[in-house]
């Protein structure tokens, strides 16, 4: 599986060393160019590029018409077309507005799947399935509170929900002969890291995406070995774009993310 770990911009030279490919976040070419050009730089050095639209960030995905203009000045190898959190029917049709709005973009596209429920999500996965490049689904839907077990409250407990919400949607497509094995899919990240144990037997889930073993860095927080985390940070990465690393803290995001790396590949 193909890795990427969101980072400040201050680390995002360094992190060629450790990304499989390159992970961009839309709404903060917006405001910092710099950040703009790394992935620019990134692309003329043959690295594949995945531009997402910021939905996670944002809590909507970024202007269309805005986000139509950084993937052709960008052109990254990969787009994710705007979609709706957990609206299965405003995903499709986002995905047909952008896509009949823009013809002219032509860049590998990835759907996330959308929904509240098994029969949404499933009905979103197969449109994805059929009309999309690359199929991508997310750490965190509501409905994997409904299917997957915790004996931890709180906090720590929603986290593993989540993981095990999504293993368990996985499957279940998988045993009910709706999985596409001719797609590549992408995992949109990561609650605990070792919940990515579980999928190295399924050889077109191509890649995923976390800033996980980073901002764990940043809060001080070490993976344990063979397991990940056992508490996850709040903030999101782009709240840390322009945080300046210590030394301390880049020692410790280099544990962390050769944790995770051991973690993905049952090392």
């Amino acid at each position: 599986m193909l890795v990427s770990h969101e980072s400040p911009i201050s680390m995002l030279e360094g992190s060629r060393e450790y990304n499989n490919y390159d992970y961009a976040l839309v709404h903060l070419f917006e405001t910092h160019p710099t950040y703009y050009s790394f992935f620019k730089q990134s692309l003329l050095q043959g690295r594949e590029v995945l531009l997402d639209n910021s939905i996670f960030e944002l809590g909507e995905s970024f202007s269309p018409t805005k986000y139509a203009h950084y993937v052709r000045e960008l052109n990254p190898t990969f787009y994710i077309i705007p979609d709706v959190l957990e609206d299965s029917a405003g995903t499709i049709k986002a995905f047909h507005e952008f896509v009949s709005t823009y013809p002219d973009i032509d860049n590998m596209k990835i759907g996330v799947v959308q929904g509240r429920t098994w029969q949404e999500l499933v009905e979103c996965y197969n449109f994805m399935s059929e009309h999309a490049d690359y199929i991508a689904i997310s750490f965190d839907y509501s409905w994997y509170n409904t299917v997957a077990y915790s004996s931890r409250e709180g906090r720590l407990g929603q986290l593993d929900r989540w993981a095990g919400g999504r293993k368990h949607f996985i499957n279940r497509l998988r045993e009910e002969g709706i999985w596409n094995d001719t797609k590549p899919h992408h995992l949109l990240g990561c609650s605990l890291a070792h919940e990515f144990r579980a999928y190295k037997s399924i050889e077109n889930i191509r890649s995923c995406d976390t800033s996980n073993p980073v901002v764990a860095a940043l809060h001080n927080y070490k993976y344990i070995a063979e397991y990940g985390l056992t508490q996850k940070p709040h903030t999101l990465l782009a709240d840390l774009i322009d945080h300046e690393v210590t030394q301390d803290e880049l020692e410790l995001i280099m544990y962390n993310v050769n944790e995770f790396k051991k973690i993905v590949n049952n090392a």
